[in-house]
């Protein structure tokens, strides 16, 4: 028998017939035998799957293999994409050198306080006992930070407010452009907070413990400054402190100043008219268009050609009013006003038969009961109501009912910019576009960031939890800039400057086109802000080792990015700051 040496090996060969490739795998083994290396083939291996052939090729070369559960063991697994993302625009904003030029402890906390605000809001206990679930804590080096020391960040925070709000407004506001502002509430968890006071709820929540905040932004709704006040301050109180930090602090002296009927009041215009410079846009009180109804300087045939028009007034000196009537908005007033009306009187017919069955009787008793019908519905003033001890009757009043009706759907804009610089069409665009503080409002408190319940109880930290939350929907407003392809939102914003401005809004056709398929062209899902959140965070850093000793060395594995989350990713990096 020859003496046989050697090492096996795997020869692949490739030969063509008739137009197609054909590809051979030979087992094979080379040897000496007379002083000449010879080899000898073992077997075919052509009929094996190709990955195969390459585990058997790379054994033969040395490579050993086990069982991937005995390969390595994870350790740990943490949700990771969203994180990636919101980190990622937080660094594209330079929110970091925003806060503080120089790196500290507390400048780290904060950013993660914001992060954290975005992923997941919570109260800051809950926040730190949470924000090891993800990779929040590592990314930001505050795995180590309780929740003291979140108070202890926040507080730092409130002292660089003025600051911080100062480098926003020099990003975001312009010389004669326009600012937008708006008072909001939100109510409290607890009694001891001296902010805290009984107002008008913009949550619907009567009678609760509240703090109003009044928020300002530039023309697009992207968040400049927010200030906080006690539950029961009124709104346009509020609105002089505002128009005196733009021109002091934020050094802008010529502005136009967009407020809703409630905030820019006949006595703040009055004194804004001392302040040269400053211009406003804001809408009349019903009160004052049924005056101009009832003079006929508003009359029905004005509309019959336009939905707006411009006229004068004596009353309004050196001002221009914009008369604007919305059909649609007309059938929804007359329609609910008529809900309310039949709503009223099939309650006011019950207590009626209550009381000509003499099971309610006294005209004390009566009216109570009376009363509890048209506080709900709001409607007393359309009805007479006529009560005894032992009798009810009700009538509508058909006179205040058709003035009322005479108003609906038309709505005055009331504003100092000339015609120059801006036309009737505009004035109305930018009145609407309040509309954009009222949906960071809703984000804020609601939606996204949670602002409410407030759970604090220092003056100063509720001021620093507000403060945070807003930093936290500027980071949030980019992102929706950023990712309008991929989320249910109209990419096409440069229709707004010619839509109707008095039509309600309606988005373009592609982004109907957009809600109805709920895909893109190439089948991803269309998703909401959350969603797209929820989807990032299958991205997932593992923690691994080689061994199941605890002091074995470990590395990370992260999971690979599909095309819709690189997209998320890199549309971020491409967004215009």
């Amino acid at each position: 028998m020859p003496k046989r040496t050697g090492a096996a090996y795997v020869v692949t060969t490739t030969r063509r017939y008739k137009g197609r490739v054909y590809h051979s795998h030979l087992l094979r083994r080379s040897f000496r035998e007379g002083g000449k290396v010879r080899n000898e083939t073992l077997g075919n291996l052509s009929h094996l799957p190709e990955p195969l052939i390459t585990m058997i090729r790379r054994s033969l070369q040395g490579e050993t293999f086990v069982p991937v559960g005995e390969a390595f063991t994870i350790r740990r697994s943490q949700p990771h994409g969203h994180v990636e993302a919101v980190q990622r625009m937080m660094a594209r904003l330079g929110i970091a050198t925003l806060i503080a030029g120089k790196p500290c402890r507390e400048r780290d906390i904060v950013l993660a306080l914001i992060a954290a605000r975005i992923l997941d809001p919570q109260t800051k206990l809950a926040t730190t006992r949470s924000w090891d679930t993800s990779t929040l804590a590592e990314t930001f080096g505050v795995t180590a930070a309780d929740e003291q020391d979140c108070y202890a960040a926040m507080d730092w925070l409130l002292a660089r407010q003025d600051r911080i709000q100062k480098k926003l407004a020099a990003r975001h506001l312009k010389a004669d452009g326009l600012v937008l502002y708006d008072l909001s509430s939100s109510y409290f968890e607890g009694t001891t907070c001296p902010l805290a006071r009984r107002g008008y709820s913009r949550d619907g929540r009567r009678g609760t413990l509240q703090v109003n905040y009044g928020l300002m932004t530039d023309d697009r709704g992207c968040p400049v400054a927010v200030t906080v006040h006690e539950g029961n301050t009124a709104d346009p109180t509020t609105l002089m402190p505002e128009i005196t930090r733009i021109k002091d602090e934020f050094g802008i002296s010529q502005f136009v100043m967009v407020g809703d009927r409630g905030m820019i009041s006949s006595t703040a215009i009055a004194t804004l008219r001392d302040h040269g410079g400053i211009d406003w846009i804001t809408a009349l009180k019903s009160a004052s268009i049924r005056a101009l109804v009832e003079d006929q300087t508003i009359q029905p045939d004005l509309f019959d050609e336009t939905n707006l028009c411009e006229i004068t007034h004596p009353d309004y000196p050196g001002e221009r009013l914009v008369a604007c009537r919305n059909p649609e908005l007309a059938k929804l007033r007359a329609h609910k006003r008529e809900d309310l009306l039949q709503a009223t009187e099939e309650a006011l017919r019950t207590i009626q038969t209550r009381v000509g069955a003499g099971r309610l009787k006294g005209q004390d008793k009566i009216g109570v009961a009376v009363g509890r019908v048209v506080n709900r519905y709001k409607v007393a003033k359309h009805f007479t109501l006529t009560l005894t001890d032992t009798t009810l009757t009700f009538a509508r009043k058909g006179d205040a009912i058709a003035a009322e009706a005479a108003l609906d759907g038309i709505y005055i804009i009331r504003t100092s910019v000339t015609p120059e610089r801006l036309d009737s069409a505009s004035c109305v665009r930018h009145y609407k576009s309040l509309s954009q503080v009222e949906r960071a409002f809703r984000s804020m408190k609601t939606v996204d960031l949670k602002v409410r319940p407030i759970h604090h109880r220092l003056s100063d930290r509720v001021r620093a939890h507000i403060f945070l939350c807003m930093l936290a929907y500027y980071v949030e407003w980019h992102l929706k800039e950023a990712w309008r392809e991929l989320l249910f939102a109209d990419e096409d914003q440069a229709a707004r400057a010619t839509r109707d401005p008095v039509a309600p809004a309606e988005r373009s056709a592609a982004a109907k086109a957009k809600v109805a398929r709920r895909c893109h062209a190439d089948g991803t899902p269309i998703h909401s802000f959350q969603t797209l959140l929820t989807e990032l965070a299958t991205i997932v850093r593992n923690t691994c080792c080689t061994s199941a000793e605890a002091d074995a060395p470990t590395f990370t594995v992260t999971t690979q990015s599909n095309p819709l989350q690189r997209r998320a990713l890199d549309l971020i990096d491409q967004l215009a700051v």
